[in-house]
Parts: C-alpha cells; sequence; structure tokens
C-alpha cells in the first residue's frame, strides 16, 4: 500500500497542553491539514502513471556500465530524468516490448529525451556480460543505458524499489528460467522519486500519457520535497 502525508490513520492525540499554541504553531497545524488535503491524499490526479512522491526511496545505487565498463552511481545521473527498469537480454517479449516502446516515447520527446536516461539493468548478470548487454542495448536509442552489477548490488536493489525477480539455472528437468517485475521507477532531476509504470508491456501501453508525464518531469522543476512544502506556507 502506498502511503503519503495526510493519509495515515490512528495517531494519538497529544496530552493536555501545558501552554497556548503560538501563531506560528497553529500556522504549522494549518498548513499540516492543508497539505494533507491538498498534498496527501488527493495528490497526483494529473499524472497518468501512479504516484509514489514521499513514499518510494531516492535514487541509490552503485553497478557498472556497460558502455565503457566504468562504476557509476545515482550521481553520475543527477539532472537527468532517469527511468529505472529491470530485465535480461534473453527475455522473450516483455523486455524487447518495454524498450521498444520506451524507445517510441523518447522519439515523441524529441529533443526532450536529451535529459532523460533509461537506465536497463540486467537480473541475469551470469549471462548477460558487459558486451553482451552492451550490444542489446545498442538496439534501443542513445538514451538507455546498460547496468550491470554484482549479486549483491542486483539485490539491494531490487530491494530498495520492492522489485522481485529470481533466476534458476537450467537442470535436467526444466530449462533456465527468469522471472521479474515488468514496472519502472521514474526520477525527478534531483534523483527524487516520482512515479510508477505499471508496465509499458501491455496489450495497450499508455504511450501518450507516459510521454505526457515525462515531458511535464522533463519541463518543470523539481517539487520540493514534503517538508519544504510544509514550512513555505508558514
Amino acid at each position: 500500500m502506498w502511503l503519503s502525508p495526510g493519509c495515515e490513520r490512528g495517531e494519538r492525540r497529544h496530552p493536555t497542553l501545558r501552554a497556548p499554541l503560538t501563531r506560528r504553531q497553529l500556522a504549522q497545524m494549518a498548513a499540516v491539514g492543508a497539505l494533507g488535503l491538498l498534498g496527501g491524499c488527493d495528490r497526483g490526479a494529473h499524472w497518468h502513471s501512479i504516484d509514489v512522491s514521499d513514499s518510494s526511496p531516492s535514487l541509490k545505487f552503485a553497478m557498472t556500465r556497460v558502455s565503457d565498463g566504468k562504476p557509476v552511481t545515482e550521481a553520475d545521473y543527477r539532472g537527468d530524468v532517469v527511468l529505472l527498469y529491470f530485465g535480461y537480454t534473453f527475455c522473450p517479449d516483455i523486455c524487447p516490448t518495454t524498450l521498444s516502446n520506451l524507445d517510441d516515447i523518447l522519439g515523441r520527446l524529441g529533443a526532450a529525451a536529451k535529459r532523460l536516461r533509461v537506465l536497463f539493468v540486467t537480473v541475469d548478470p551470469h549471462r548477460d556480460t558487459l558486451p553482451v548487454l552492451a550490444a542489446y542495448v545498442r538496439n534501443f536509442g542513445p538514451e538507455v543505458v546498460g547496468l550491470r552489477g554484482t549479486p549483491d548490488q542486483l539485490a539491494d536493489l531490487a530491494r530498495r524499489y520492492r522489485i522481485v525477480y529470481s533466476v534458476r539455472p537450467a537442470d535436467a528437468q526444466h530449462p533456465y528460467e527468469v522471472t521479474h517485475s515488468s514496472a519502472i521507477y521514474v526520477f525527478d532531476r534531483t534523483g527524487a522519486a516520482r512515479l510508477l509504470v505499471p508496465s509499458l508491456a501491455s496489450s495497450a501501453p499508455d504511450i501518450a500519457g507516459t510521454t505526457e508525464d515525462l515531458r511535464h518531469l522533463v519541463d518543470n522543476p523539481p517539487r520540493p520535497g514534503f517538508w519544504a512544502r510544509l514550512m513555505r506556507r508558514v
């Protein structure tokens, strides 16, 4: 369940106050209430994707970029709108469909696509070596970046964003099998989590809506965090 400020239930009431509230304290309380009504439960009505602002962690990772073999972190992509997607090169349908639709979206964005990066993280680093993954992402736009990590780095990143994946090597009874989530996380130019695109590999993906969401994030300054918005009102 996604939680946002103002939507929580069952809070304890404060004991009887020993002194009258100051004007600033009253203003802060009013601001909290206003944010709960305006910025909490009903936030994100204009988005086509799922608004995860204030409920998902910011972008953070340590991986190897396959194009040049360089270790990179989230700091290397600060200033860009970032899409984080987990997949693998041997994927027969979901990954190529998702990346092809993203390529379509990048084309619709035109020049704005230069300020956006798609981080394609392999969940199958055993088979997706640096050369294999590098050759795969070259099939898509230059904004698509292949990332490969150690098993621990991959597990930490997937756990951070609640991404489910599994790899079962082949044996006498079963072929090599990989499963993974198809969701895409979107982060603004400061690295704050903003949106979750459930899937672009469905039978009717919202290409136009996702394009509009990404254009908005590229063209508009990042939204301040919850407490910054609170104090601005007092």
